[in-house]
């Protein structure tokens, strides 16, 4: 299993402590520019000395994207910091959405993307009905979903966090979410991590994030399970609710494909190994996650390193 970065630890957790989770497009407008990391940034400079490919051998799965014009890229619209349209350009910005457009360039020669809405339930079908090439939507790898896909990378490690309102004093611990009712989004890690935690909690799930922050917000449940990465960007916007501690979990993210297509996920693979020894890698991170986490950019986890990637 990959570590969780010590620096990036340390430095998320320094900002968790004090930070706040909000509610993104269901319980107010996610594009506000407020948002930390929604708007502005680098991607134009990143983008501008992003490597493109030598040869892209005929036949391939690249060589299609490239003649197509565009990789379509499974996706969000909605996610600060990680793949939220910016109201202002219409610019999808973020980390998720700097790397696809990174390999899109990488492929194509021009950072081409189409963003198809994806949800946590649906993921597995459009890539394996060839709806996109790619999923980059804060994808953790798990032995289960690489049965049904296959993963590059990881690419990123976050961790699952527990989120209360700010007057909950009863909730420390994941261990503590015994015996009471937890939220969490469909389909996603969250869901056995809660099971294993705090097998006596009863867990009722959602579709989306602004859906289980929504539902946090009304009392549907008293707490709610969800990706560190996902929560950092809107933390310091709703004092009315906050994370409890730091991450319980390791999540590796990956890059989903399509099985039995080896000659892509090598190729995926070697871009971003490229991108993470030209510091491109640390670049897209300072540019998003970067922008409300104090310090460095953490070290990359190791491509291949954790069971199913």
């Amino acid at each position: 299993m990959v570590r969780f970065p010590a620096g990036m630890r340390r430095a998320a957790v320094a900002a968790v402590a004090a930070l706040t989770l909000t509610s993104l497009a269901a319980c107010g407008d996610s594009s506000d520019p407020a948002v930390p990391g929604a708007g502005g940034g680098k991607t134009d400079d990143l983008l501008a000395s992003a490597p493109v490919a030598a040869n892209i051998p005929a036949g391939s799965t690249m060589a299609k994207i490239k003649e197509r014009g565009e990789l379509l890229v499974g996706g969000s619209l909605d996610a600060p910091l990680l793949s939220q349209q910016n109201p202002v350009s219409g610019e999808v910005e973020g980390l998720d959405a700097d790397f696809g457009k990174l390999l899109a360039k990488y492929i194509i020669g021009e950072p081409k993307v189409k963003i198809v809405n994806a949800a946590s339930e649906t993921r597995e079908a459009l890539i394996s009905n060839g709806t996109v090439d790619v999923v980059l939507q804060t994808y953790s790898i798990t032995p289960e979903r690489a049965e049904k896909v296959a993963f590059a990378g990881p690419y990123y490690s976050s961790g699952l966090v527990v989120a209360t309102k700010a007057d909950e004093t009863g909730i420390k611990t994941p261990a503590d979410l015994n015996g009471k009712t937890v939220i969490a989004g469909a389909n996603t890690p969250a869901i056995p991590a809660i099971e294993k935690a705090a097998p006596d909690a009863k867990i009722v799930t959602f579709g989306s994030d602004p859906e289980c922050v929504q539902a946090l917000k009304q009392g549907r449940g008293v707490a709610y399970v969800q990706d560190q990465a996902v929560l950092l960007a809107t933390a310091k916007q709703d004092a009315s609710i906050k994370i409890q501690g730091e991450p319980f979990t390791e999540d590796p993210y990956g890059i989903g494909l399509k099985h039995d297509d080896a000659e892509f996920k090598k190729f995926v693979n070697d871009w971003l190994r490229r991108i993470q020894e030209s510091g491109l890698w640390a670049k897209v991170w300072k540019n998003s996650i970067g922008t409300v986490v104090e310090g460095e950019a953490p070290e990359p986890p190791a491509i291949g390193s954790v069971p199913g990637s």
